[in-house]
């Protein structure tokens, strides 16, 4: 008889707070978890059952770690892809898997991934040097990432001209065409072993232009039905070509003629995606529990209408964190706050988020507009 949810532990790469949401979710179901962080203070440390402090980019750290767990997962793509592969070989279930995670930590071989497999996205050239970065064939302005470890907005620059050419990466990167785009969405598909999938449905998102985040998510989105449907079954053929278990969240840009362009993916819970712990019948979280594991995908379907801040910390000095009028919020109706146990502040670190749900769109977003100016995160 196949093992239940309960028997098989779970270890997760990670302790940042996409897996401690996602170990709030498995509590549910009686999962085991194990976390690898390498922060003493990780926000995994005190709701995971084993937690080990030590470095998720290193081959004997990560493959003995995921030796103590039946199903190994993700929280953050900069793992040590050789101890995955090593354990893959040895019978442990990794999702996403090896190469999935291979292909989507470079992301010159995402897009290149993108071009081969008929996805919509931007114009690109993949560089290696500044020299060749300074011989592009891409027009100026045009957006210039590294190839590897960006995330959060770092990694990315606009160069405008030849003038900028100064202070451009001096490393592997790819340059993208700059896309006119009314708005950034996003679309989180889930896949199980089966190859069963849904769709979350899309979300509309605002970013803070300093810090490069999304700043603010509204879900569902207003687009004609039509275009959320390409959204959707654009998500569900990056699933499909990567042949992926798990999560995959999807950001897209609505260029001004309406046609949709994907902008980058991530193999895991993702900021696009908090919003399902209270807007959706089925959280992001236990829609990956349920892929990972094998286990019938939940409904998608939105409740409400939800909206999400990121609870960033304040432009100003370092230090252990305050919640300023965290009461002033909590008097709202339909406010979900949650915080993510970091213990310390700084500039635009994500230290939690709140939801915001009503019947009446409107008034959601008026409501998050307050918490969004009210509520702040200081040393």
């Amino acid at each position: 008889m196949a093992k239940q949810i309960s028997e098989l532990k779970l270890g997760i790469l990670g302790g940042g707070q996409l897996g401690r949401m996602l170990i709030q979710q498995a509590i549910n179901y009686n999962v085991t978890s194990l976390v690898l962080d390498p922060d003493p203070d990780a926000p995994c440390k005190h709701i995971a059952n084993y937690f080990e402090n030590g470095s998720i980019t290193d081959f004997d750290t990560v493959y003995n770690f995921g030796k103590k767990a039946d199903i190994i997962t993700i929280e953050i793509e900069k793992v040590n892809i050789e101890a995955l592969e090593q354990l893959e070989k040895e019978g442990k279930k990794v999702f996403p898997q090896s190469r999935v995670i291979r292909l989507i930590q470079d992301k010159g071989v995402q897009k290149q991934f993108f071009k081969e497999n008929d996805i919509p996205t931007s114009p690109f050239q993949i560089v290696n040097t500044k020299e060749d970065i300074e011989n592009s064939a891409i027009p100026f302005p045009y957006i210039l990432k590294l190839r590897k470890d960006g995330y959060d907005g770092k990694g990315v620059m606009r160069i405008n001209s030849a003038a900028d050419l100064d202070k451009a990466f001096d490393a592997p990167c790819i340059i993208e065409k700059l896309v006119d785009f009314e708005k950034e969405v996003a679309v989180i598909v889930a896949r199980n072993s089966n190859g069963d999938m849904k769709t979350f449905p899309m979300v509309e998102m605002e970013f803070n232009p300093e810090a490069n985040l999304v700043e603010f998510l509204i879900s569902p989105s207003t687009y004609a039905e039509s275009l959320q449907q390409k959204a959707e079954n654009i998500a569900k053929n990056i699933a499909s070509a990567m042949n992926i278990t798990g999560i995959l969240a999807v950001e897209m840009f609505v260029g001004r003629d309406g046609e949709l362009l994907v902008n980058e993916v991530a193999p895991r819970p993702h900021n696009s995606g908090h919003q399902t712990i209270e807007g959706n019948y089925v959280s992001q979280f236990e829609q990956h529990l349920r892929s990972i594991y094998n286990l019938p995908l939940g409904d998608t379907t939105s409740i409400t209408n939800a909206v999400m801040i990121n609870l960033l910390g304040e432009k100003g000095p370092e230090g252990v964190a305050k919640y300023e009028n965290l009461e002033k919020i909590l008097a709202i109706d339909g406010v979900f706050v949650h915080l993510y146990g970091k213990k310390y502040t700084k500039p635009f670190r994500k230290m939690g988020h709140v939801t915001i749900v009503d019947i009446d769109r409107e008034k959601a977003i008026e409501k998050a507009r307050y918490v969004q100016k009210t509520l702040r995160v200081i040393a």
